[in-house]
């Protein structure tokens, strides 16, 4: 569960971090290697699909920015759905779908 979040990091179980990762009920991928939403490439969504989510949270930084639908066809061609909204925003959203039992991942861009 996200404990905190603020400008440039994020608190995970209350362990702070400062780089991009990605969140799911059971697995913690720290310094995730996406800096900006245009940094976004097949292998970087290679890891999240592995996880088999039924639904990811990409959080884009402290700006909401949409990334090309080409750069998200990894997840929708494994059937996965994709939620696009700020960092702060996907902290908050994965909390509540983790609440209710969903099978969510975040991945979130720190900038």
């Amino acid at each position: 569960m996200f404990t905190g979040y603020g400008e440039g990091y994020v608190a995970v179980n209350g362990t702070r971090h400062s780089s991009s990762l990605v969140v799911g009920a059971n697995q913690l991928i720290v310094d995730w290697p996406v800096g900006s939403i245009l940094a976004i490439a097949a292998d970087h969504l290679a890891a999240i699909i592995q996880l088999k989510p039924e639904i990811v949270l990409l959080g884009t930084g402290r700006a909401f920015a949409f990334p090309e639908p080409r750069l998200l066809a990894p997840l929708h061609n494994a059937r996965i759905g994709v939620e696009v909204m700020d960092s702060a925003a996907a902290c908050r959203t994965y909390n509540i779908l983790m609440g209710e039992g969903r099978n969510v991942v975040a991945a979130l861009i720190l900038d």
